[in-house]
């Protein structure tokens, strides 16, 4: 999880502060020019599908205008966290968390073997497409968002929806439609540029101030740990310390919002690092993006808290975090 570059305190220090200030400053000015560009969501982001998934999710998130890719993926990260062997407390199993009756009715066989087995995910991706498809077609009728049914009657069923003459106003129902919509936009491959984050200041002002903190292993800064964080600790607080409450875990930060370009990126937005640059599941360290191709970060056991260059090989890409996005994990919804 080592960051190689330390840049020192002292005069060179105040100097490197100024600079961090001046690209804060001038960045958070462009944003607003950026932002009004709008945003419009095709195929998915850079790194946010595991390889061995991600052309099973593009095929067969075409099947029908009602669904992409980026909602197929949301759904199945939303289900099993891409854990082919997932399986609930109600029986639901597979990468696609079907139940054992709704998979004899709908589970297809994927990859033409013989054999429609909840297990593989070669027959149950494509399933929970054409199951998607198949809700699709019975609510087509309903007024409203056709996508935004689809989902409803995923959760709450077609007879539902077609009643309620679109989303029913079941709390659950209605919870699982934003949660999925929202974590579309973490799959997506955006368009044009991804709105700014309206907590980034508050989020780096906090990092700022754990500057020379000595990294601990479990470290989320309580008096406890005399204040010193990991990697994923400082990030989930300097996020806390603006209202947004992220996963503990670095990885499942990932989801937490869109995923600007590297050459796109805002100081506020969270940059990741992992082994395998194809499978976001092996993310292993992030920082604080603050400008000028550097970030805020708790490196390993031994360092500060401080400046490191994000352009390492492992760099995988950046979140923009939201509200909306933290609140649509998994951890954040069973939570």
């Amino acid at each position: 999880m080592g960051r190689k570059i330390w840049l020192g305190f002292g005069v060179g220090a105040g100097l490197f502060f100024s600079f961090i200030a001046l690209l804060v400053v001038g960045t958070f000015s462009a944003a607003a020019g950026l932002a009004s560009r709008g945003t419009n969501a095709v195929g998915l982001a850079k790194g946010a599908v595991p390889d061995v998934y991600q052309s099973l999710v593009r095929d067969w998130g075409d099947l029908c205008p009602a669904l992409n890719p980026a909602l197929l993926a949301a759904q199945l990260y939303q289900e099993s966290g891409w854990n082919p062997r997932a399986r609930s407390g109600a029986d639901a199993q597979g990468i696609a968390q079907f139940i054992p009756g709704t998979w004899a009715t709908h589970g297809i066989d994927g990859n033409g073997d013989g054999k429609a087995d909840v297990w593989d995910p070669q027959d149950a991706i494509p399933s929970a497409a054409q199951y998607d498809c198949d809700l699709a077609s019975y609510v087509k009728n309903v007024p409203g968002d056709v996508t935004d049914n689809m989902l409803a009657a995923y959760n709450a069923g077609a007879y539902a929806v077609i009643k309620a003459g679109g989303v029913p106003p079941y709390a659950e129902t209605q919870n699982y439609v934003k949660r999925i919509r929202t974590l579309e936009k973490s799959f997506a491959a955006p368009i044009g540029a991804v709105a700014p984050s309206q907590q980034a200041a508050g989020a780096i002002y906090f990092a700022q101030q754990r500057l020379g903190t000595p990294y601990l292993w479990g470290g989320e800064g309580t008096a406890a740990q005399d204040g010193r964080f990991d990697c994923s600790g400082l990030t989930q607080a300097a996020y806390a310390s603006v209202g947004i409450t992220l996963p503990r875990v670095a990885a499942d930060q990932w989801n937490a919002g869109p995923h600007p370009a590297r050459g796109e990126l805002l100081p506020g937005d969270l940059v990741f690092f992992a082994t395998n640059l194809s499978d976001p599941r092996t993310i292993h360290h992030v920082g604080i993006y603050v400008g000028g191709g550097h970030m805020i970060n708790a490196p390993h056991t031994g360092a500060l808290i401080r400046f490191d260059s994000i352009d390492g090989a492992d760099y995988i890409g950046a979140t923009r975090v939201t509200q909306d996005g933290a609140q649509a994990l998994p951890a954040a919804a069973a939570s």
